[in-house]
């Protein structure tokens, strides 16, 4: 058995909170990139309105 301090840890992509790594992720643990559905959620809302932005244009 590993102590939790021995588990593998990474932050969350969003707010930047440290994960721990869970035997539910044990085979995904490298594409998993947020602590929650909220983050993920917030981080998806945050693309959108960065890349749904027209693209300013000067008429000079």
């Amino acid at each position: 058995m590993r102590a939790k301090a021995d588990l593998p840890e990474k932050p969350c992509q969003h707010c930047g909170r440290p994960m721990v790594w869970r035997k539910a992720w044990a085979r995904s643990w490298n594409d998993v990139l947020y602590c929650s559905d909220r983050c993920r959620t917030q981080a998806a809302q945050a693309r959108r309105t960065d890349h749904g932005a027209a693209p300013i244009r000067d008429h000079a």
